[in-house]
């Protein structure tokens, strides 16, 4: 059924909010496990640490503190240095079950050495190394951002560091959640369907369907303009934005529907066009974004 007529299309901005809170109250009530989670950050901008901390309520506090025990996390983890790399060591080597989250692409030029993520024992730690140490013991990994899950911008022409997507790195099972940055509610959402349910469905492209089941072209407040032929003809007009070369048609995303916080903070409510961030192939395949 085309999604813009679907009589449930409404409710689903609401689908990861319940699998978020129902996942705090099933591990409140202790009828879900508060699972170990590693959270590396191996190259790129880190912007989606960034949308985490900007993130509505609940957000990184939530995560932090109700859903998951949370032992590495790069950027606002207290420890630092050797005790900070021993955390990985030592949830990787507890027996008990953790999630691995990934965000940013892996360089592997230099055996790696593009991108070290610590010390320890006198060595650097490369993502490279980082990676794959900790995944084959991982209950589910989930790769964060268009970087991870695609290869993005950091391994976009001319990839001067061999960056590569996590699936070309390790086979292994991976929850592939795009964005750039990525929607930090397709992250809780993703972590609490875990939760509750254990592995979401996925699409072709390894992608949570119940977040990258439809086009944002689906469920763009401007389709109405589509089907009639009205285009824009530059930005600030409020029709159309097709032929300035959006890519909403070919991306698979809700940001129509789940926004930014709540808000009009998205691409096409700042009246300009999607180009793309969350699809396989961004930014290379992407390019032009503007087109007149």
């Amino acid at each position: 059924m085309n999604d813009i007529n679907c009589p449930l299309s409404d409710s689903k901005p609401h689908i990861p909010m319940n699998y978020i809170h129902k996942a705090i109250d099933s591990i409140r009530q202790g009828i879900a496990p508060k699972l170990n989670c590693i959270w590396v950050e191996t190259s790129g901008c880190f912007g989606e640490i960034i949308a985490l901390l900007d993130g509505e309520n609940p957000g990184l506090v939530a995560l932090l503190t109700d859903m998951v025990n949370m032992t590495f996390f790069n950027s606002i983890m207290g420890d630092s240095g050797e005790a900070a790399y021993a955390r990985i060591l030592d949830t990787i080597n507890s027996g008990e079950p953790y999630i691995l989250i990934v965000s940013g692409s892996i360089p592997l030029r230099s055996n790696g050495r593009y991108a070290v993520i610590a010390n320890y024992q006198g060595e650097p730690i490369t993502a490279l190394a980082a990676v794959n140490t900790i995944a084959p013991k991982a209950s589910y990994i989930i790769a964060a951002g268009t970087c991870t899950s695609f290869g993005g911008p950091t391994a976009a022409r001319p990839n001067v560091s061999q960056a590569v997507r996590l699936d070309q790195l390790i086979d292994r099972p991976i929850i592939n959640v795009p964005g750039c940055p990525v929607h930090p509610i397709w992250i809780l959402g993703t972590i609490g369907h875990i939760i509750n349910f254990g592995m979401p469905e996925l699409d072709s492209q390894n992608r949570p369907i119940t977040f990258y089941g439809i086009t944002i072209h689906e469920r763009c407040p401007r389709r109405s303009f589509f089907e009639y032929g009205v285009f824009a003809t530059d930005f600030g007009q409020p029709e159309c934005m097709f032929r300035l070369g959006c890519r909403g048609p070919v991306t698979k995303t809700t940001c129509p529907l789940t926004r930014w916080n709540e808000s009009d903070n998205w691409p096409i409510g700042a009246n300009t066009t999607c180009i793309g961030c969350a699809g396989f192939g961004f930014p290379d395949l992407m390019e032009p974004f503007i087109r007149y």
